[in-house]
């Protein structure tokens, strides 16, 4: 089973996605792609470190996603990547311009082919009003992309509003 639960800021998907995880009845990994570059953004990676089950594996996959996912699964592990566009956000963030298409490109051809359970978590940026600088514009471009092509390749996707998850695809909760 392959999940995308998507929802704004503080919505619950990242809640609703270590239920998931947890309900698969298989190891988890939990597959981290943000960085703790400042003491903000520290404490809520120790937080959401705390509320994970101290049996859970980690990764932590930087800009290289497609390439950690290859390496940490398997057909009886549960992956939960949490989240999409912190990794855009890193890929945005480096000097290389072709670097986040190439790596987009690399996770939308591996995913479909990744054995085992995957449960994925990203911020749906493109309910809101269209930002005013161009990196902002860009970043909701490059979620939005994403979003579209991954979506198809997963069985089931979800939106998270308030912390109530609404199917959009595949079987309900």
């Amino acid at each position: 089973m392959k999940t995308l639960v998507l929802g704004g800021v503080r919505s619950g998907k990242s809640r609703l996605a270590e239920q998931l995880a947890a309900a698969s009845g298989l190891p988890v990994t939990y597959v981290a792609t943000a960085r703790a570059d400042d003491a903000e953004m520290a404490r809520r990676i120790e937080r959401h470190r705390a509320d994970r089950p101290g049996d859970w594996g980690l990764v932590e996959a930087g800009t290289g996603l497609a390439r950690s996912l290859e390496q940490a699964a398997g057909p009886e592990q549960c992956l939960l990547v949490d989240c999409l566009t912190l990794w855009l956000t890193q890929l945005l963030c480096t000097d290389d311009e072709g670097r986040i298409e190439r790596e987009r490109e690399a996770l939308i051809e591996t995913v479909p082919r990744l054995p085992g359970t995957l449960v994925f978590v990203s911020n749906e940026t493109g309910m809101g009003i269209t930002p005013m600088d161009a990196l902002s514009r860009r970043f909701a471009d490059e979620a939005g992309w994403l979003h579209q092509r991954l979506a198809p390749t997963m069985d089931r996707v979800v939106l998270t509003v308030a912390g109530l998850p609404h199917v959009l695809k595949g079987d309900p909760l």
